[in-house]
């Protein structure tokens, strides 16, 4: 007999209220609660809602004076993972369960993104989990994925997949201000983003793609889905999360003891100047941005970008990295001089996170110095 899950679906949530559910849908699956079935929430945010990452510093991602210009709600999520926006052109994934015992996160994250990928693939779409966090349809990203495991023992697992996604808004209401690639910004994000409409030639929103991802969660856990409703108790938590937490001033401008740093470095190839962007959390690398004179973007160097996401900066771990990937043989040039670009663009970025340790600008796309 087939175990029934709980499905959630609402449209329109506000940026604290849609995360507060989620964390609020927790407290039923603690280690002291009684045993009880997962819930699997699809929904969507009102347009729009920018929201950072739980370890993120808020005034480094978001232009809060173009949040407040458009009209755009702002919050953190408990989970991990890079700022984004949510709308209507986004679904929101939060399965929530008992935390298992027996497995690591990265396992639990990649279990779940298979159900993720099985909902896309019933629109057509071969996705792949890539990294640390994210899911990819030929080398561009489609999906964000976190997880967050409380002190009761509750397990909360986010996605955010791409029906559509507006890159000038994004690149307006985020801190992506890649200065330096001007009018290619916009080019560049669609290098490495996709979405369901673009994948499927059809404009979708949120909501036109939640039962095939319904439909996948199903068919990965073997499961059926079970419309239902949060109960009271669940309801009242939420709001007093909302008002306390998810838009608590002292939330939303938390941030770790390590500051971000970003930084760049240049490298002459036999294709031109090639500049790396960094952006870093100690030794660890957010994210990273290899930018030139590019008539189409090698697929060595979107492997290079996603592979070092969430690595240290050793020059061993970067060497292997690098010649895994490839992108020396396609830029032209030895393993080592790109090695040592990757490393000196680390080095600038702890320098800058040192002596500047709240940044006014910077992204997990486009890490920008001046």
């Amino acid at each position: 007999m087939r175990a029934h899950w709980r499905l959630l679906t609402d449209d329109g949530a506000g940026a604290a209220e849609g995360l507060a559910l989620d964390e609020a849908l927790m407290a039923g699956y603690a280690r002291d609660a009684d045993a009880r079935p997962p819930t699997l929430r699809l929904y969507t945010y009102r347009n729009h809602c920018a929201l950072v990452g739980r370890y993120q510093n808020l005034a480094a991602e978001v232009d809060l004076g173009a949040c407040e210009r458009t009209g755009t709600e702002v919050s953190r999520r408990p989970t991990g993972g890079g700022a984004i926006i949510m709308g209507a052109g986004q679904l929101g994934v939060a399965m929530i369960d008992r935390a298992p015992v027996g497995k690591r996160p990265r396992e639990i994250i990649e279990e779940c993104s298979a159900a993720v990928s099985a909902g896309l693939a019933e629109l057509g779409i071969t996705a792949t989990f890539r990294g640390k966090n994210d899911l990819e349809v030929g080398g561009r990203k489609i999906a964000g994925l976190g997880l967050y495991i409380d002190e009761r023992g509750g397990m909360l697992f986010h996605a955010s997949v791409l029906a559509g996604l507006d890159v000038g808004f994004m690149l307006e209401v985020l801190r992506i201000p890649a200065a330096k690639l001007a009018d290619k910004a916009a080019a560049a994000v669609e290098e490495r983003v996709t979405t369901v409409t673009r994948e499927t030639g059809r404009e979708v929103d949120g909501a036109a793609i939640r039962d095939h991802v319904a439909l996948g969660f199903a068919k990965a856990f073997g499961v059926e889905l079970e419309p239902g409703t949060p109960g009271d108790a669940e309801v009242a938590s939420a709001a007093g999360l909302a008002r306390d937490r998810y838009r608590a001033t002292s939330w939303l401008s938390e941030q770790g003891a390590i500051p971000d740093g970003s930084g760049s470095a240049l490298l002459k190839t036999p294709e031109g100047l090639v500049r790396i962007y960094l952006s870093t959390h100690g030794d660890l690398v957010k994210s990273a941005v290899v930018v030139g004179d590019f008539a189409i973007m090698p697929p060595a160097l979107g492997r290079l970008e996603a592979d070092l996401r969430w690595r240290r900066l050793d020059p061993v771990v970067v060497n292997g990295i690098v010649s895994a990937s490839g992108a020396d043989r396609a830029l032209g040039v030895g393993a080592d001089r790109l090695v040592q670009t990757v490393l000196t663009a680390g080095r600038q970025a702890g320098t800058l996170a040192a002596a500047a340790p709240v940044r006014s600008a910077g992204s997990c796309y486009f890490p920008e110095q001046s």
